[in-house]
């Protein structure tokens, strides 16, 4: 495997809004990822939790080859089969009455932004146009979303940015009780907060905040752009606590790798997006609506999602027992394959060391924020793909012990 371009050539010509590592993967399958070199790494990445089936799942592959040699793109001058079947799919399979297409999760949110202030300004009055959020929330990174963000690093540098949005601790009903007023069009919550340290939220914060949103006439947006498609042992988070928003987001793993994102919402909201209202060139483009749909019907089966389970508790118990004789993590947290491990206080702001040293085991993890170690693997990991993984992350924290 040789190439006439490397780690150096992104210096010379990409803008340096990343830090890629120096190994450069060039072919994946399943679990496996190879680099330029031929060295070859277990996956529990997943593309920050995308690749939901891994690396080239073949049923995926025919999807889109079946795809490619039908139609590959028309506008949304007209509408195609799989748009209309990929979200006849989420409706059937959520509280969704309505969906609309984008590419990203950071377009699905912008989407479900705008929506929640085109209704609160079609069904009361332009003043109610607030937006809360939660401190250390992630949405995105386009100027709206990064402003609905919790996390003001994202936006330094980039204001002036838009008005009418406020922060409150996560998990803190006080807080937002006192926040919410009748001038609050959403309220927006990551289900787990995935950028922030993989944290959930408690049940009783969830309902908490349905009560408050029906009780000031504001809709209630769950981003699921991390949890979504599976990542918890549900198809989507929010149906481990039966609190149904009003506006749900979806992107990441709903193509498996392929760039797809949708907002779904009731009926009664989606009305507010009337005709020009707003658009994406490629939103629903039929290449990545069949991928999407084959990867529904797979992921939303008995088999996969009782699956996600079982593997959680095979690898944070795994993991647990390994930090018995390291004391590396302070805590072990997460739900399904969205698992955050967090450093101990002596380790704080090292998790990037953490990442580099795993790459040298062989091993591809994330990190979330400078203490976090988060692992977002495929749905599918085989057994021993997670029994190697396993005893090389459990190498890597030794290695870890001995340099932090």
């Amino acid at each position: 495997m040789s190439s006439n371009v490397d780690r150096e050539t992104f210096d010379q010509i990409m803008v340096p809004n990343y830090a890629p590592q120096k190994m450069i993967p060039v072919k994946g399958l399943g679990s496996r990822v190879w680099d330029q070199k031929g060295n070859e790494f277990i996956d529990f990445a997943g593309g920050i939790a995308v690749n939901a089936l891994g690396h080239c799942h073949p049923e995926l592959t025919a999807a889109l080859h079946h795809q490619a040699d039908q139609l590959w793109h028309l506008s949304n001058v007209w509408t195609n089969e799989p748009a209309l079947q990929l979200a006849q799919a989420l409706c059937d399979k959520t509280f969704a009455e309505k969906v609309y297409f984008a590419n990203s999760g950071a377009e699905a949110n912008e989407a479900a932004f705008k929506l929640a202030r085109k209704y609160a300004y079609d069904n009361f009055s332009a003043d109610k146009h607030e937006i809360i959020s939660c401190n250390n929330s992630f949405h995105g990174r386009t100027l709206f979303t990064v402003s609905v963000g919790g996390q003001p690093k994202y936006r330094e540098g980039f204001e002036p940015v838009p008005a009418g949005i406020s922060h409150v601790p996560f998990n803190d009903i006080d807080a937002l009780e006192q926040q919410i007023t009748d001038n609050t069009c959403a309220v927006v919550i990551e289900p787990i907060q995935g950028e922030g340290g993989i944290t959930p939220a408690t049940t009783k914060y969830l309902q908490a905040a349905r009560n408050l949103c029906s009780e000031h006439n504001a809709l209630l947006i769950f981003d699921e752009i991390q949890t979504g498609v599976g990542r918890t042992g549900k198809l989507y988070a929010y149906q481990h606590s039966q609190v149904t928003p009003d506006i749900l987001t979806t992107a990441k793993a709903l193509g498996g790798g392929f760039p797809i994102a949708a907002m779904l919402s009731t009926e009664k909201v989606a009305t507010s997006f009337n005709v020009g209202s707003h658009g994406s060139t490629y939103g629903g483009n039929p290449l990545g609506c069949a991928v999407a749909l084959k990867l529904l019907q797979i992921v939303d089966t008995p088999e996969v999602l009782e699956g996600v389970f079982h593997k959680h508790h095979q690898i944070t118990q795994q993991i647990a027992q390994f930090n018995q004789k390291t004391e590396l993590f302070k805590d072990i947290r997460g739900q399904g394959l969205l698992i955050g491990c967090e450093l101990s206080e002596q380790f704080q702001g090292k998790a990037r060391l953490f990442l580099e040293l795993a790459q040298q085991t062989g091993l591809m993890v994330l990190v979330a924020g400078l203490n976090v170690i988060r692992l977002t693997p495929s749905l599918i990991i085989p057994e021993n793909d997670i029994k190697e993984g396993l005893a090389r992350f459990n190498h890597t924290m030794h290695l870890f012990n001995q340099q932090a």
